[in-house]
């Protein structure tokens, strides 16, 4: 992707040029706008093409500790291979087909797990902003975003790093304090699955977890985010309200739902509300997403 002082290099180049061909400052100036303008209109397929405005990286790492694109930790509900994601070895995910289980697979036939750079250079490209969902790994984490924010550095003008695990906003926060942060957070997450059943058949046991639920609720809103100096809250979309996005707001701090996959629902947090919100689709209702 040409960044914005690269592209100000091409187009400088293409002026000259056919400025020294033509000789002509007028047909000069039209031509490279033309040529602006028809590479703009067509360097945003997909989700930019849909209307969106940022991407969730789920960030992962292979058995080889490759950072790579995944939400579970096994690869067998997106790909169409099985076992553990952190037995297997980058080589041998490159084997694998990330879009057999997809709706779209006949359209994506053959797609990779893309590695975190693939996949940010990808991003860059689209003009998009990116959240890093990373979903563990403290250390590692904070050490491969570190590498990638040094090597695209207009990453700290278009993403976010966000987690549930303090420990991973805490440890990027160490390690370049220049990151934008991002706590994610469910109420009831420990007690409760996320259409409201217990987790647990002991009643003692679903007791006890709804106690340490409270208790973390607490320090998410009152202790953690500011720990760990967050500028957005990440929280799933049942819990927010006029009263909760003001909450946030008299600290600074942007709420952004999730997952938001209705019409109604969009209209809702984006009109009403005036939140960002993260979507499975942009063109379609989607299932309830927990």
């Amino acid at each position: 992707m040409l960044q914005l002082g690269d592209e100000v290099t091409l187009y400088s180049v293409v002026f000259v040029l056919v400025l020294l061909g033509t000789r002509s400052p007028v047909w000069t100036t039209a031509l490279t706008v033309s040529l602006y303008l028809f590479v703009a209109m067509f360097r945003f397929p997909q989700a930019s093409k849909n209307g969106a405005t940022g991407v969730e990286l789920d960030l992962e790492f292979s058995a080889d500790g490759v950072p790579i694109l995944m939400h579970d930790e096994t690869v067998d509900r997106t790909t169409n291979g099985s076992g553990p994601l952190c037995q297997m070895r980058l080589s041998e995910l490159g084997n694998l087909d990330a879009a057999a289980k997809h709706r779209l697979s006949d359209t994506f036939t053959g797609e990779k797990i893309p590695t975190l750079e693939e996949a940010v250079e990808e991003c860059i490209k689209l003009q998009l902003t990116i959240y890093f969902d990373v979903k563990g790994h403290p250390d590692e984490a904070a050490a491969a975003l570190k590498e990638v924010y040094k090597k695209h550095p207009v990453l700290y003008n278009s993403s976010i790093v966000c987690s549930f695990e303090p420990k991973v906003i805490y440890r990027m926060r160490q390690s370049d304090p220049e990151v934008v942060t991002a706590l994610t957070h469910r109420p009831w997450s420990l007690s409760q699955l996320g259409d409201g059943a217990s987790r647990f058949s002991s009643p003692w046991k679903h007791s006890w977890m709804t106690a340490l639920d409270v208790m973390l609720d607490w320090a998410h809103h009152h202790v953690l985010w500011k720990l760990c100096g967050i500028s957005a809250f990440l929280v799933q979309k049942n819990f927010i309200s006029p009263e909760y996005v003001q909450y946030w707001a008299q600290r600074g701090v942007e709420v952004v739902a999730w997952t938001v996959n209705t019409k109604v629902e969009k209209d809702y947090y984006q009109e009403l509300l005036q939140v960002n919100y993260i979507t499975d689709s942009l063109v379609e209702d989607c299932d309830p997403h927990y």
